[in-house]
């Protein structure tokens, strides 16, 4: 019995990155030994091992045969004569399937350390192709990796594109499209796993919505990077830098995504974007299995980004209604989210990058002014009075002399 160490470890320590988690392969035993070592088995589909003191996990070495469509179509043999080479070699990507041994000598029967080194994102061999999953894997990969210089091989990507072409993507369930998602929206790069998407034609079957931007003409005066699709990305960029919350920058990444569904006679502007967005944030949500969170503040940037923009236009009574439709006393947390989000796309223009954002600022003091009002007492002078009526009636007041006190501090500068 050999034990290796493989995948993101070995990976990560060539690439001088912190190892978090660190896997094991297991050449020449057999499921009775492990367990007689006190190993604790787990997994259903093939026998992986958990570490009596360490809890790491050792998994036997094994190969891989497509039996069904999908990425679950797969029958395992992690008899003893399955040698190293031949697990690493089902592995998605070069870096991916370099072991080493007990002595720190790299065994890389196919490449991963050169690929490393020239910053190739490659296949290991044509078994790729019959896991339509490792097309997102990829593109987390490129998100995870761009900063590094990281770009995916052109076989790869052509091969990508025959998956896509095959249909197999079109079996992905929605639960493991997100989990991929998630994890490239937390990336360093995120916008660049959306890029990768689209290079291989993934994008119109993974987020269609999404896709359906590219080409899709703004105004210059405001966008003058034109296209709404380098928008999108544009602000992914920018949400990234602000935050690490993936519900910010999933919310980010469909903001504008009833773009693509104006009336095409109106181009470049985009009448009612907003609402028919809502739209096509239902589809998606049809599809995949976003937490609540995600889901809700997704909503709310995309009706309501464009009212932040222009927010010292709105009168005290549309400000009162911004802040319920927000829910933003009960949710101040939310309301934060909701701020990077409109923040990101203001800031997703070409060479506006990095212009001051003060709307945020003047919401959040509009909202202090709503909540300032002392509501037991304001109850107890008039008892006799509906108590919502009158709550809103005053914080309508509070929010009515606070606009008038910045208005004037703005017309004193």
């Amino acid at each position: 019995m050999k034990i290796y160490l493989v995948g993101g470890a070995v990976r990560d320590k060539l690439l001088g990155l912190p190892v978090k988690d660190r896997d094991w392969v297991v050449v020449g035993s057999s499921p009775r030994a492990m367990l007689d070592l006190g190993y604790r088995q787990v997994g259903k589909d093939f026998p992986v091992f958990l570490h009596p003191q360490s809890n790491e996990e050792f998994a036997l070495a094994r190969t891989e045969r497509k039996t069904a469509p999908g990425h679950t179509g797969f029958s395992f043999d992690t008899s003893e004569s399955v040698t190293l080479e031949e697990d690493l070699q089902r592995r998605d990507l070069t870096i991916n399937a370099i072991a080493e041994d007990s002595e720190g000598k790299l065994v890389d029967p196919y490449g991963g350390v050169a690929d490393c080194e020239n910053r190739i994102l490659r296949h290991v061999s044509d078994a790729f192709s019959e896991d339509p999953l490792r097309v997102l894997r990829v593109a987390r990969f490129a998100a995870r990796f761009a900063h590094l210089g990281f770009r995916v091989a052109d076989d790869t990507n052509a091969l990508m594109r025959d998956m896509v072409a095959s249909g197999e993507l079109e079996s992905l369930v929605g639960e493991r499209v997100w989990t991929e998602m998630h994890k490239a929206l937390v990336a360093q790069s995120p916008a660049e796993f959306v890029r990768v998407l689209r290079q291989c034609d993934a994008l119109a079957i993974i987020l269609p919505e999404v896709d359906a931007l590219f080409g899709v003409p703004q105004p210059e005066k405001y966008h003058p990077e034109i296209d709404t699709g380098v928008h999108t990305l544009m602000c992914l960029e920018q949400a990234r830098k602000l935050s690490d919350d993936s519900a910010v920058l999933y919310a980010t990444l469909v903001h504008d995504v009833g773009k693509a569904l104006t009336d095409r006679d109106n181009w470049p502007r985009h009448i009612g974007h907003e609402s028919l967005g809502l739209k096509a944030l239902a589809n998606i949500e049809q599809r995949l299995p976003l937490p609540k969170e995600h889901a809700a503040l997704a909503r709310l940037v995309c009706e309501h980004h464009t009212k932040l923009h222009r927010i010292q236009e709105l009168k005290p009574a549309t400000l009162l209604k911004l802040l319920e439709s927000l829910d933003a006393i009960r949710r101040p947390e939310r309301l934060q989210k909701f701020l990077l989000a409109c923040e990101a796309d203001a800031r997703g223009r070409t060479g506006l990058e990095d212009r001051d954002y003060p709307q945020g600022q003047y919401l959040l003091t509009v909202l202090d002014a709503a909540t300032s009002i002392d509501i037991p007492d304001l109850l107890a002078k008039q008892p006799q009075g509906e108590p919502k009526a009158l709550i809103a009636r005053a914080r309508l007041e509070a929010i009515t002399d606070c606009v008038s006190a910045l208005r004037r501090s703005e017309a004193d500068e």
